[in-house]
């Protein structure tokens, strides 16, 4: 696009003085709204440790039998929490959301668990007002005393990985417990749960051996077991895991292949859609809309998080902070009263477009009309190519105050919020196209 500005001949002059922008006759007292309420924050307590290394896993882990320090740990986790809360004047901000997640936290001795439940609720003065606490689970770690005391402590979302229900497929992905050991675990937790809780299972599609019956089969139990979430993630073969080197390097395990693992997902929404789970996320299917994961919307809704613990990241203001990825050096900065950040990132204007379009597609709707209110531009206008092209594929629908991911947008994932942000951070001509606005 080119524009021709008009030329005006300059006649500089002292007058007038402009003393603030915009001018203060725009200035509204409902503006204030917004900035009289408290910012609530999101809390990500990371705990590294895992009793196997499962053959897709590429996060940062720690294997126990190697590393058994876990009281240690812990105690530097507690001490890491109050400084942040003092340093970063967080204790009176009220709390949104908990997440513990890892690794497997659920291996932690329940004394553990009291202690970082007790540093919480000493250093952030509305821990226990927060709206939903979760923690996951493996299970094998899974016990009724443990399960009894996560309860008391106040989690009322427990997240468990299962990924199938067929022993063949378990035993493959390097998982230690059997489709009997699930059964075991599930059955306990909704049992000392008794209704104080929700409960998430995870399933990955396009693990090695999957076919269509045992896929079908999965899917199957996992609806059977009536719990209140079911997600399923995609399984990625990433260069640093088991599943890379044997099933891609060496070609020795049998990987199902793109086609595959599309008709997995496909088959899946069709039996979620028929037994009422509903979709809040393109992964994650809750029963009759009951159920959802706050801290991880409140990610994707770019509002406050902290992460604590070794690799843990947030976001405050938009910068986003990780702490060291480095356990002897998290325990070691710790111990020298010194917050363990390691890295950061102050978001541009642009980048902040950017992540709201990118991660908010992912909770399958964009509110045009906010975000032309939180950055002044009418995104349907700045991307109207794109948008063109994803509603002809059929995989978007575009109203006048909304984008909304269709089935099939969801059954691609990030396509759409990829290709979204893509064009809003790449055009060429940026400046002219909100020139045109």
């Amino acid at each position: 696009m080119t524009l021709t500005l008009k030329q005006t001949k300059l006649e500089p002059k002292r007058i007038p003085l402009i003393p603030s922008y915009p001018p203060f006759r725009q200035w509204k007292k409902s503006a204030l709204d917004d900035k009289l309420k408290d910012r609530s924050l999101s809390l990500y307590l990371h705990i590294p440790f895992c009793t196997q290394r499962c053959a897709f896993c590429y996060y940062k882990t720690v294997d126990l039998k190697e590393r058994p320090e876990v009281e240690g740990y812990v105690d530097a986790l507690c001490q890491e929490i109050k400084m942040v809360a003092e340093g970063f004047q967080l204790s009176n901000r009220p709390i949104h959301a908990v997440y513990i997640g890892g690794g497997t936290p659920s291996l932690l001795k329940e004394h553990q668990f009291v202690k970082i439940v007790e540093a919480l609720t000493e250093n952030f003065k509305f821990f226990n007002e927060k709206k939903q606490f979760s923690v996951e689970a493996e299970p094998l770690t899974v016990s009724r005393s443990k399960m009894a005391t996560l309860v008391k402590l106040g989690v009322n979302r427990l997240s468990m990985g299962i990924q199938s229900f067929v022993d063949e497929i378990i035993k493959l992905s390097g998982r230690g417990h059997d489709e009997k050991q699930a059964y075991r675990a599930i059955d306990i937790a909704q049992q000392e749960g008794n209704g104080k809780w929700n409960i998430n299972i995870d399933l990955l599609s396009g693990l090695t051996g999957e076919t269509d019956e045992t896929w079908q089969k999965s899917l199957d139990c996992a609806i059977a077991t009536g719990v209140e979430s079911i997600t399923v993630y995609k399984m990625e073969a990433f260069a640093n895991t088991q599943v890379f080197k044997e099933g891609i390097r060496e070609e020795i395990l049998q990987l199902p292949s793109e086609e595959q693992e599309l008709k997995f997902m496909k088959q899946a929404m069709e039996k979620f859609a028929q037994a009422n789970y509903l979709p809040w996320s393109f992964f994650t299917y809750t029963k009759n809309g009951i159920d959802r994961s706050e801290y991880t919307m409140s990610i994707w809704r770019s509002t406050d998080f902290y992460g604590f613990g070794v690799s843990a990241f947030g976001c405050l203001d938009y910068s986003l902070l990780q702490n060291t990825s480095d356990m002897e050096k998290y325990i070691a900065t710790v111990a020298r009263n010194e917050i363990p950040l390691a890295r950061g990132y102050t978001c541009t204007s642009l980048d902040k477009m950017v992540r709201e379009v990118l991660l908010g597609m992912k909770l399958l709707h964009l509110d045009l009309d906010e975000f032309k209110q939180r950055y002044g531009f009418n995104l349907k206008k700045l991307c109207a190519s794109i948008i063109a092209d994803l509603e002809l594929d059929g995989l978007i629908s575009v109203s006048e105050n909304a984008i909304d991911l269709t089935s099939k947008g969801m059954l691609y994932g990030d396509f759409v919020g990829v290709s979204l942000s893509d064009y809003l951070r790449q055009s060429s001509d940026l400046s002219s196209e909100i020139i045109s606005l």
